[in-house]
């Protein structure tokens, strides 16, 4: 997952909104977004190489995502890092209690960004700063650095969000969507410096991302709802233009949910 856009606590319907890009290799395995045998409650895509997620939901409105640290002078880490998603999705602890436990093996993976939340808080933590941090509300944007580094993409991203939300009375899944789809290049100017090159970062700084063999895979749209309706919608792409493949999932309310029922 390489942009991630999310809108906490900023609109009166919803306690968290969240537009989401995974960017990856088209050759690695991946299954579609779907409710996991082996996990009850949780519904994510999944890894097939490793066995994680990059973006998921769990039962009491456990959310969670992760991004890449761009940083290709460091050594590789020894575990995945979508398995710190899939075990805070699965898992009961709270945030705060989750990222405690973590923080003495966040040295066995390679860079991260990681975002969780259930239905009391949401926190941010990097394994590249070295401080959990609980987010107030606001809308934030991340990408491949830490939290709301201004890349051009997370600015642009983040502007965008903010404009799906001016409308109190609707959030249109569309517009959220239309704003995972934006393929212009940042100019030359505006370009971080990872260490990968400019031609390189020059391809890697849209919000969709498009190469022969590195691209977008999925977008995926939350809408957490005060009233506790959650949708989760997700689209995936190939490595050639066509239309997507689209998945809508609803969680009802939470009497529902405790019976585990979506539609």
């Amino acid at each position: 997952m390489c942009s991630i856009f999310l809108a906490y606590e900023e609109h009166p319907d919803y306690r968290l909104i969240v537009a989401a890009n995974r960017d990856e290799f088209f050759d690695r395995r991946t299954a579609a977004a779907g409710y996991w045998e082996d996990a009850p409650g949780v519904l994510a895509g999944r890894d097939l190489r490793s066995g994680g997620t990059w973006l998921g939901l769990g039962g009491n409105h456990r959310f969670a995502a992760v991004t890449n640290y761009r940083d290709p002078a460091a050594p590789a880490g020894r575990m995945s890092r979508g398995r710190l998603v899939s075990d805070f999705i699965a898992g009961t602890d709270s945030p705060e209690r989750y990222l405690d436990a973590i923080s003495e093996s966040t040295a066995e993976y390679s860079g991260f960004n990681l975002l969780v939340s259930d239905s009391r808080s949401l926190w941010y933590f990097s394994n590249r700063n070295g401080a959990a941090q609980e987010l107030s509300p606001g809308i934030y944007g991340l990408s491949n650095h830490l939290l709301d580094t201004p890349w051009p993409k997370v600015v642009k991203g983040k502007s965008a969000l903010a404009s799906a939300l001016s409308d109190p009375e609707e959030v249109r899944i569309e517009q959220l969507f239309a704003l995972l789809a934006n393929d212009a290049q940042a100019p030359d100017d505006e370009l971080p410096d990872t260490g990968i090159g400019r031609e390189k970062e020059r391809a890697l700084s849209p919000i969709f991302i498009q190469t022969p063999d590195y691209g977008t895979r999925s977008a995926t749209v939350v809408l957490d709802s005060i009233d506790g309706t959650t949708v989760f919608c997700e689209r995936t792409f190939g490595n050639t233009t066509g239309q997507p493949e689209e998945r809508s999932f609803l969680r009802a309310p939470e009497a529902a949910a405790r019976a585990n029922y979506f539609s």
